[in-house]
């Protein structure tokens, strides 16, 4: 994964260019009928049962907007939350309470439908020794707040980007010759760049992946788009000599089975691309 500094500058990043995109020049509908001297308080209103995700996202949004804007947290990150409980109360000048409104719900409705979905695979797999995985499959410009509402949920984050890991799947093994092919030249490449960086490779057989097991180094071993049969054959082959992840179309109904396996991770897309928005509301009070 990234650093720290790293995620937090993409964090900043989202605001702002958020804010660029729906402000403008100005809240014309704020600035043409409120004061500017008005002061008010909002709450942050829970319309649908679920995880609660984006509580310090908000808090970044609303200080980024107006440093002088207050809030007092009543739910904090993570919790459950239930059809009419208030999260926060922000207080301050009305002006900026409705500058931020918008991208405060969309980030936090988000945010909680992708902490709730992962919250259930999380609890699927309690018992065993599987993770859940996000995936790169997220919306364009919002990466860092999907994969953190991830974290929030219960889930594990995989690589941030195609440039903190490398991942040899399908199309690279095909392009570069085939399994080996594609691996030695991966090593070749990170001895030249003097880059340190983990090597997961994807195998569509138990053929590929007796391949894979010749190489050494290999940190993760991807099995994709096993059955449960296969699946199970490819853990006792590949034992601790690496990593191992299960993916391909794993939903709720199948993950528990997969993770009965002995699959250390189990990867889906559908944390953060198949997910509907959780139904939140920022009421003035």
């Amino acid at each position: 994964m990234i650093t720290k500094k790293q995620f937090e500058k993409e964090l900043n990043i989202i605001i702002s260019n958020a804010v660029r995109e729906d402000v403008g020049g100005g809240d014309y509908s704020s600035l043409a009928c409120i004061p500017e001297s008005a002061q008010g308080k909002a709450k942050l209103l829970v319309k649908e049962d679920g995880i609660i995700a984006g509580v310090e996202f908000a808090k970044r949004i609303f200080n980024y907007v107006d440093i002088n804007l207050k809030i007092k947290t009543f739910i904090n990150e993570g919790e459950i939350v239930k059809y009419g409980d208030v999260v926060f109360l922000v207080e301050g000048s009305s002006q900026s309470i409705l500058k931020a409104e918008r991208l405060v719900l969309n980030a936090m409705q988000r945010m909680s439908a992708i902490a709730t979905k992962t919250n259930q695979f999380a609890k699927l797999l309690e018992g065993t020794k599987t993770k859940v995985l996000d995936t790169r499959k997220t919306t364009p410009g919002i990466r860092a707040i999907e994969k953190w509402a991830v974290k929030i949920g219960g889930g594990e984050n995989h690589r941030f980007a195609l440039y903190d890991m490398i991942m040899l799947k399908d199309n690279h093994i095909d392009f570069a010759g085939g399994v080996s092919e594609a691996i030695t030249k991966t090593k070749q490449y990170l001895i030249d760049n003097l880059l340190d960086l983990k090597i997961i490779v994807e195998a569509r057989s138990i053929a590929e992946i007796k391949e894979i097991l010749k190489h050494e180094g290999i940190h993760r071993i991807l099995i994709d788009n096993f059955d449960y049969k296969q699946t199970c054959e490819a853990v006792q082959l590949i034992g601790d000599k690496c990593q191992t992840e299960s993916s391909g179309g794993i939903n709720l109904e199948t993950a528990r089975k997969y993770a009965e396996c002995g699959v250390d991770f189990i990867s889906s897309g559908a944390l953060t691309h198949s997910v509907y928005n959780m139904d939140l509301s920022l009421k003035a009070i």
